[in-house]
């Protein structure tokens, strides 16, 4: 009897444990099936701002459905962000400590009103969002150096690397691409700083020239992530500029760079082309070389010109290789509802859709005087993400184009499938943690109620006439 009574104690405890534990996990499950929205409206009602959380259920309501499938999968997402110019460190670097401290949290952390970015883009030397024109090997004209005896990154000690540091503070893993606009003007057919291009006698300089930028800033702290050749290689026009016809960058490729970055062991990345859309054949002219395609990560595209597509047709030509979106500025004078909107459907979806594994933004900072800038052809008014006047601090549209990627869809996420029901311009990823990330925007001209369906289940939700929403789950 006292067995059986030991045996039947036994029994009932592990039924009651397997009850408690089924009750856990659908309780846990119930949690999960909950989504969370944040929106952003155009006329700034709300901006980036969490809603009260929709339930999964099997009831179709009848409205349109986004169809989410994570067993589909694209690209992988190396991050979202914007350039660091020299005039957006000045600007950070300038302001009162606290205040500093506090927008540096909100611009590259996730938690609180975070943001988290997690790419940033920086000039290697001068951009024309610079005080002044300068590279790391400048001499007296007339002179040269071929040996880069007077190679130095001086000047960034002023307020580039101080501000890198604190971001790499916050976040060690933040990836920087590094861009030049020129290369040191001995080196070019005009010797200017303005046009003109890279002579071939100096290839193997400029090569050399990289390779010590990547080791002087690793030996500063900074950890180079990728490197694209020149900014906007076709447009000769911008103080500072180098044209650098497909061509060239392929002769320079396979000639001088890739061999002494594998020479010096380098794991930074090649990247060609940074420039528009327009010109799908540039990088594939140099991809299509035997000798120079080993050396090469990928692409970089802007959209000045040309359709986002184009970098769906450098895919398909060759897959194996990655594609990135390094810059679209927003226009101080254009209308916040319209860059938000325009942005988010050109960049942030149609980038990442069409094999993108980032999206970068131009300028990270502005001041009110959209100053400093150079003299020629440098941009009066290119609006930051951020606009800062002393310790004050205005979010602009760009900002929330770029968080309402980066805040939910970590580095490592993947693109997921997803369909695209007429004017609800989206797209789906799957981060590290498991979670799903819908972004999308309403194009239609009122307000939309649609579903979000995973899995046969399906979440009712609407979005007002060109708003913005990432939904969570």
């Amino acid at each position: 009897m006292k067995a059986n009574r030991n045996i039947f104690i036994y029994t009932l405890t592990l039924l009651l444990a397997g009850t408690a534990s089924f009750a856990q996990n659908k309780n846990n499950k119930t949690a999960k099936s909950n989504v969370e929205a944040w929106i952003s409206n155009p006329d700034k009602s709300a901006l980036l701002q969490k809603q009260d959380a929709v339930s999964f259920n099997t009831t179709d309501n009848g409205n349109p459905v986004i169809d989410v499938d994570a067993r589909t999968t694209y690209q992988s997402i190396d991050g979202f962000g914007f350039t660091l110019t020299g005039g957006s460190a000045e600007h950070i670097n300038k302001m009162p400590a606290a205040a500093q401290d506090a927008l540096l949290k909100e611009l590259f952390l996730t938690n609180g009103n975070g943001i988290g970015i997690s790419y940033l883009r920086i000039s290697i030397g001068a951009s024309d969002l610079s005080s002044s024109v300068f590279t790391y090997d400048d001499v007296p004209a007339g002179e040269t150096d071929v040996n880069l005896q007077h190679f130095t990154i001086e000047k960034e000690k002023t307020d580039l690397l101080p501000v890198l540091k604190k971001i790499l503070a916050l976040n060690p893993k933040i990836k920087i691409l590094g861009s030049p606009w020129t290369a040191p003007v001995w080196m070019k057919s005009n010797q200017n700083s303005v046009g003109g291009s890279l002579k071939p006698e100096y290839y193997q300089a400029y090569a050399n020239y990289f390779v010590k930028y990547i080791q002087a800033m690793k030996a500063a702290g900074i950890n180079i992530d990728a490197i694209t050749i020149q900014n906007e290689p076709l447009h000769g026009g911008n103080n500072p500029s180098m044209v650098m016809h497909a061509e060239e960058q392929r002769d320079f490729v396979k000639s001088a760079l890739g061999p002494t970055f594998k020479k010096a062991n380098l794991k930074t990345k090649i990247i060609l082309y940074d420039h528009n859309c327009d010109k799908p054949d540039y990088p594939m002219t140099v991809l299509a070389d035997k000798d120079a395609y080993p050396y090469v990560d990928g692409s970089a595209f802007h959209l000045y010109g040309g359709k986002i597509d184009a970098m769906s047709t450098v895919h398909d030509a060759y897959p194996k290789k990655n594609l990135y979106f390094t810059e679209q500025w927003s226009d101080s004078k254009g209308r916040f509802d319209r860059e938000l909107t325009g942005n988010i459907t050109r960049l942030t979806i149609g980038a990442t859709r069409n094999w993108s594994r980032n999206v970068l933004q131009w300028n990270l900072t502005s001041n009110p005087e959209m100053t400093p800038h150079t003299d020629r052809g440098g941009c009066g008014q290119c609006l930051g993400g951020v606009t800062i006047d002393g310790a004050n601090i205005t979010r602009n549209s760009s900002y929330y184009v770029i968080g309402h990627a980066s805040k939910f869809v970590a580095p490592g996420s993947v693109r997921i499938a997803s369909n695209l029901p007429e004017h609800l311009d989206n797209v789906a990823f799957k981060t590290p943690s498991g979670k799903k990330v819908l972004i999308v925007v309403n194009n239609n001209d009122q307000p939309a109620q649609f579903q979000i369906r995973e899995n046969g289940k399906l979440a009712g939700v609407q979005l007002n006439s060109h708003a913005v929403g990432t939904y969570v789950w």
